[in-house]
């Protein structure tokens, strides 16, 4: 669906087809308890989640919903952040970025993402295409190596103790960009294979994003602000990430409590 639609929260059932035709390409639809929900002033195609189990993807403004079969995957539980590159970084090599970090009950957690910039030719593609098979990692939506000519890819994992697992992932043209309170999130269990304890919300926004706030269930909220020089990733902060064209954030709800909503204040 086209980025530029009208601006409106409102959605006929003919926008919610497609938004959902968009988001399964092919795959099962079924029962999920996980959600990733649209928010903000556009109407923007719904982003892959891919989850051990499955994802119930929600539409703002509507109650369908759909689940995401998910996806093998996983890096090893690697959390190293590589050096910064250029904007035209070589399209082989990952730029992966650490967003959170944490302590819970004594198990470490984090969440990472994997970027991989725009190739410039379909050599340049073929070449990344043959470097993410190396990591375990497939561009969504790209049956041929020049689908990703002109586009990046980002994979983001959550790590929990020793495992690691793949729970968001896209292709988007490199120009692609969110503005004003244009947020998407997701929410699931912070210990993979759990069904219960929706705590942890990853999400991203528009670059512009100075605050977000993440409401929990049982009405306290947890303020993310964007980070400066020196926050650090066990703080919850609105960061960027190396390659990506939008700013990303994630919060963790107390034990006892559960993901409500996520939007951008200011």
């Amino acid at each position: 669906m086209s980025t530029d639609r009208e601006k409106s929260h409102d959605m006929s059932d003919s926008d919610i087809a497609l938004l959902l035709a968009d988001a399964t390409d092919e795959v099962e639809i079924g029962i999920a308890p996980y959600q990733a929900v649209l928010r903000g002033g556009r109407r923007r195609r719904a982003r892959r989640w891919a989850v051990a189990a499955a994802t119930a993807l929600v539409l703002a403004g509507s109650s369908a919903t759909l689940a995401v079969a998910g996806l093998p995957g996983g890096d090893g539980g690697q959390v190293a952040t590589q050096p910064p590159g250029p904007a035209d970084a070589d399209p082989s090599r990952v730029l992966q970025t650490t967003l959170a970090t944490g302590t819970d009950r004594g198990t470490k957690w984090r969440v990472l993402i994997n970027v991989w910039s725009a190739p410039r030719d379909e050599k340049q593609a073929e070449a990344q295409r043959a470097a993410m098979a190396l990591r375990g990692e497939t561009p969504p939506d790209a049956h041929d190596a020049s689908d990703l000519i002109g586009k990046i890819t980002y994979f983001v994992y959550r790590g929990y103790g020793g495992k690691s697992t793949k729970v968001m992932e896209n292709t988007v043209p490199k120009t692609d960009r969110l503005t004003g309170t244009d947020l998407m999130s997701g929410s699931l269990p912070l210990e993979p294979g759990g069904t219960k304890d929706v705590r942890l919300v990853i999400g991203y926004v528009a670059k512009t994003a100075q605050r977000v706030n993440c409401t929990w269930t049982n009405g306290t909220a947890t303020v993310v602000e964007k980070a400066g020089s020196a926050t650090g990733t066990d703080v919850p902060a609105i960061r960027s990430a190396e390659g990506s064209p939008y700013d990303w954030f994630v919060c963790l709800a107390p034990k006892g409590t559960e993901y409500q909503t996520a939007e951008v204040i200011e």
